[in-house]
């Protein structure tokens, strides 16, 4: 074989300077890029870790209301059983009261009668026993004292008793 030609030489030569070169430069550029890999796979750690962090604090505040909330639902369901109850006794003793209220609705319905009849019995009672008289003697209206009292069965007693009014309350 014969040796090339010094103008391939320095050709082939300047050809592989300009390889070693572009393979110096794409050695530079890859070094950069894994750099900006390690330092993006880097921040992206960090904020996985601090997402992580915060996720984990999340939980932790939710397991934290979710006890709270639980907490209170049963105080909520405690008070809210007190309650039925006190309501079961109002409505046993409204049932116990009932009667008496209707009791009670009905003597003041009564009650303007009653005064009245209790006023006539004062009055009566104020007036007193009728003083006792001769037969012989009539009462006023001309009528004896026999017929002004007598209901027509009572004709065979002699005299009648008097009356006399009282009260009971």
């Amino acid at each position: 074989m014969s040796a090339p030609p010094a103008l391939q030489i320095r050709e082939a030569n300047a050809h592989l300077a300009a390889v070693h070169r572009r393979v110096a430069e794409l050695e530079a550029r890859l070094d950069a890029a894994e750099r900006t890999v390690r330092a993006q796979a880097e921040r992206l750690a960090r904020h996985d870790q601090q997402l992580r962090a915060a996720l984990d604090e999340l939980g932790r505040a939710k397991d934290c209301e979710i006890a709270a909330l639980q907490e209170q639902l049963l105080t909520s369901e405690a008070t809210v059983h007190s309650l039925q109850a006190a309501v079961r006794q109002r409505d046993e003793l409204i049932g116990q009261l009932q009667p008496r209220a209707e009791l009670l609705q009905d003597i003041c319905r009564r009650r303007p009668p009653l005064a009245g009849l209790l006023a006539a019995l004062a009055e009566a009672e104020r007036l007193g026993p009728l003083p006792t008289r001769d037969p012989s003697h009539p009462l006023p209206g001309g009528l004896s004292p026999r017929l002004a009292n007598s209901t027509g069965e009572e004709e065979d007693r002699d005299r009648l008793q008097p009356a006399v009014f009282g009260t009971t309350v």
